[in-house]
Parts: C-alpha cells; structure tokens; sequence
C-alpha cells in the first residue's frame, strides 16, 4: 500500500503549518495599543452590552468603519473567553484566506510548484506572520479584495462569457469587503479589474456578467446594517462616507503624514525578501538554463503588475498613510516573486537550501519581533495596572481617566462601565487633531446619553472626595490627582492608579464579598 503524500497533499500540510505557526506567535504577545486596544474593546463591549448594531468605544458609538470586524471579535470572544487570541483568530483566519486563495489561483495560473512557492513565500512574509495576527480591519478588507479579483479574473479568463458562479463570488467577496472597511471593497476589486479588462481587450465580456443574481447577492449581504443604522443613526452615511471615506482620502490634516515612496519602502519589508526576486531579474540566459519553469500566459502576469500599481497609486496618493493600507497588493507580489524565482534561481546550486534558510530567517525576524515587542511597548500599555486594577475594584466602581485614554484598560481589566473621561471638551473640539479626544466626541454627537462619560475637568476634586472612585493618569505627567485629595494606589510601566481619599488601600486578605472584576479572576486562572 502507498501511503506517501502527494504534492498537492505536502503544499495543504505547509499551509497548515505556516497558519499553526501565525496562531502560535499571535499567543506570545499582549495587546498593541492604540489599535488593538481600541478595537478589541468594541468587540468585548459589543458582547457584554449585547448592542450587535452600534460599534462602541467606551459605550460611544464609534463609526469610523462598518461593523464586520467587531461582530466576529464578539462571537470569538463569546466562544474562546476575553483574552488576545481570541481577538487574534479573525485577522489569521482572514489572512489564512488570502494564503488559500493565492496557492489555488497560482496552482491554476502555473502549477503546483509554483503554487506552492508562492504561497511559502506569503506564508513566510511579515505580512503573513505579522500583519496576520493584527487586530484591525487592514487584513479583513485585503482579504476579501483579494478574493474578489481572482474571482472575477478567473470567471472573465473562463470562455466567452464569464463564469456565473465564479462572478457571484466575486460580488460576494466585494460585499464582505464593504463590511469589513466600506467603499474601498468595492472600488479597488472595480479599479483593478476595469484597467485589466482593457489592458487585455477583455472589456466586452463585462456585459454578459450576473448582473441581477450578483448584485442582489451583493445587497443581501452589505446593505441591511447601512439601511437599519442609517434609519437609528440619521447621521451616519455623512459621518462614515464623507468624512472617513472622501475627506481622510483628500485632506492634508489627519495623522501619519508620509511621502509618495511610503509604500514602496513599506513592501520591501512586508515582503522581504522575496520582493527582489520580482521580475526574474536574476535569469539566466535561456541558452544556459533551458530547462527553465514554462510562463505563465501574459493575462495573468498583467493582472498581477496591474494589480499592485492600481492600488499603491491609489494609496499613495492621499497625505496619510498608513502601512497597513498597502497589504492588498501582498499576493500578486507574492506570485510575481515566485515567477521571477523559477526563472532566475529555480535552476541555481543549493536553490532549495537558499529558499529554506530564506523562508527561516523570515521566520526567525518575526518570532524576534513578536517577543521583544511586550518590552518596547510597556510603557505605552496599561495592562500591568488593569490586572490591580480589575482585582481591587468592585463591578459598580468609576474610574476616571485625563490627559491620555488607556485603550488596552478597560479589556484587560473587564470593566463593566465606560471610563469617565475628564477634559475641557469645548476646548478640544476647536483644537484637537486626529486622537482619541476626536474618536470619543465625535461618537458622542450620535448619542447624547452616552456622551455623559464625558465630563469637565473641574469634576476630579468632587469624585475625589466620593467612594467608589478610581483615577487613571499617564505616569509621565504632571500629578494631578494627587492635589485633589486622591491617594497614590498603584504606579505601573506607564500610568499611574489613584483612589478616592475616603477609601483605603485594602491590608491583609481580601475580604470575602470584595467581587473584582472579572479580569481579576481570568489573571488568576492564568
């Protein structure tokens, strides 16, 4: 009986491995702030608060982007418990289906060993094992604008007419691509299939797509929580596609200012260092190596340039960037990258041991990465004063904070009400820039009761003197609390904990109805 692995069988057990590795490096390390904090938080809020339509950020509706990501942080927290691989599974799944959908579409485009090298190749990149266990919307959308091209670059390669079904998909891919960060899942799958189809005289066959089928499959899928918020929130098609959406794309004034080469820099490394084989600039003259890998047809290497140049144009183009922004170009990169190997380095001396201690030292780089960053970081995070904090509080306690916001808290430490947040809020909505201050008023023009979390300054002093009162300041701050009557409790890496004078810090064992909160019993378990 044979029972050796097939080709086809060995390159799904390294996708599996290279995904297994991703969950393991997603486990090593805490939360990154403010991202992580931030949108970690709206998914445990939107499960304890059992609001599945309004996002929210310290009970604040945040709509800054569609609801996707934080209704599949909800159920995976509901299903793995509140701690950071939970959070971590839904950017791996999604980049786990990036790198399924590349190794199917390069197996089809050129073969099985040039499926399988590409997909090592994005399996082994930072952004794969890096940007793959990132909690923010950046993967989900790259994912499914992925998704949605080679859909619908398949179904037009098909025959005469598109593939129905492969069309479907593809609408399908758009609309979870609208879900996950609005209008660029449906504009860039567009931009880069239009200039394709007229690049390769295809453009006639656009007319005998699914239209009907396909777009009501579309609307099923993307348009019901648009209808049902716009109808709660008459605002929100204004605040999200205006001014998320059309001024963020267009204005000089939101934060991560960068140059037109940003992305180009930012893909040596997200690719390195595959990148520098792109293009076969290392073949060799066909006389000296005849036996090099047969081409891909010229369809496909056009869609993949056209691919990557649409979107780092369109990138690049606004003020702000960010390099997150830039990960939909990742897989055509990737099978570029296997293309120019196989014809350059394929035929080499030692080619596999070069490409195995290529694809270990991308591994090694990110492993590194993962567990040095806890230490780079801990100053910024308050996740050393959220475990005193969630054991020393009860569930009916406030806690105040000022000066900075303390994204990572309230997930770390399980809070059951929203922090209140002291400013001069008159002030700041004349002077703030792109921050946290901005997030939190701006949420709070949806929804007057939850803006009563944000109070004035002049608040510190009374809650001070009350019970049941906590303060949270940065430690690298001017003390404030402390000529308000609080008391010094904890001072952490990075912030600083206070009590409300009339209280004292707790000696001896707890007593038996102190409560906690419930990050106090989930550090204890740990």
């Amino acid at each position: 009986m044979n029972t050796s692995l097939t080709e086809r069988q060995k390159s799904w057990l390294l996708l599996a491995a290279l995904w297994l590795l991703l969950l393991l490096l997603a486990a090593l390390r805490p939360l990154a702030v403010p991202d992580e904090g931030r949108y970690g938080e709206i998914g445990r809020w939107m499960l304890q608060s059992g609001d599945w339509l309004t996002p929210r950020l310290n009970g604040i509706p945040f709509f800054h982007k569609p609801p996707y990501l934080h209704w599949l942080e909800a159920i995976s927290l509901a299903t793995f418990g509140i701690n950071e691989l939970a959070l971590r599974l839904v950017p791996a799944l999604h980049v786990g289906l990036m790198l399924v959908a590349l190794y199917l579409a390069a197996r089809s485009i050129g073969g099985e060993p040039l499926a399988r090298r590409a997909a090592l190749m994005l399996g082994t990149s930072l952004t794969f094992l890096i940007g793959g266990q990132y909690v923010n919307h950046d993967m989900l959308v790259a994912s499914w604008i992925g998704i949605a091209i080679w859909c619908f670059a398949f179904a037009f390669m098909a025959g005469d007419k598109p593939n129905a079904t492969l069309a479907r998909l593809g609408f399908a891919a758009c609309a979870l691509g609208m879900l996950s960060k609005g209008l660029i899942g449906i504009a860039l799958p567009g931009l880069v299939i239009f200039i394709w189809l007229i690049w390769t005289r295809q453009f006639k066959k656009i007319l005998h797509l699914p239209w009907l089928s396909g777009l009501a499959l579309f609307a099923v899928i993307a348009l019901p929580w648009f209808v049902v918020a716009q109808q709660k929130y008459p605002q929100l098609f204004d605040y999200m596609f205006v001014n998320q959406h059309f001024k963020r794309y267009t204005a000089s004034t939101y934060n991560n200012p960068q140059p037109w080469w940003f992305y180009l820099a930012a893909l040596l490394l997200l690719l390195f260092p595959w990148v520098f084989f792109i293009g076969g600039q290392w073949r060799r003259q066909v006389s000296q190596a005849p036996a090099v890998a047969p081409l891909v047809a010229k369809e496909w290497r056009s869609l993949c340039w056209i691919w990557v140049v649409a979107i780092t144009v369109f990138f690049s183009i606004p003020n702000s960037k960010l390099v997150g922004y830039i990960e939909p170009v990742i897989p055509p990169l990737a099978l570029l990258a296997a293309l120019g190997w196989q014809r350059g380095m394929a035929q080499r001396a030692r080619a596999g041991q070069i490409f195995a201690a290529l694809c270990l030292l991308n591994i090694g780089i990110a492993t590194v990465i993962v567990t040095q960053v806890a230490k780079v970081t801990r100053d910024g995070r308050a996740q050393d004063l959220a475990q005193v904090l969630a054991c020393a509080a009860q569930p009916t306690d406030n806690v105040y904070v000022s000066g900075a916001y303390p994204y990572d808290l309230p997930f770390y430490a399980q809070t059951r009400k929203p922090l209140l947040v002291l400013e001069d809020w008159p002030l700041l909505r004349q002077q703030a820039g792109d921050g946290w201050q901005r997030e939190l008023f701006e949420g709070a023009d949806f929804d007057p009761q939850a803006a009563r979390v944000l109070q004035s300054l002049d608040q510190l002093a009374q809650a001070g003197s009350v019970s049941g009162n906590w303060f949270v300041e940065r430690a690298g701050k001017p003390i404030t609390a402390g000529q308000t009557g609080w008391k010094l409790f904890y001072e952490g890496a990075g912030w600083r904990l206070y009590q409300s004078a009339s209280q004292s810090a707790p000696k001896g064992p707890e007593p038996a109805q102190h409560e906690g909160l419930p990050g106090c019993k989930e550090q204890r378990h740990k």
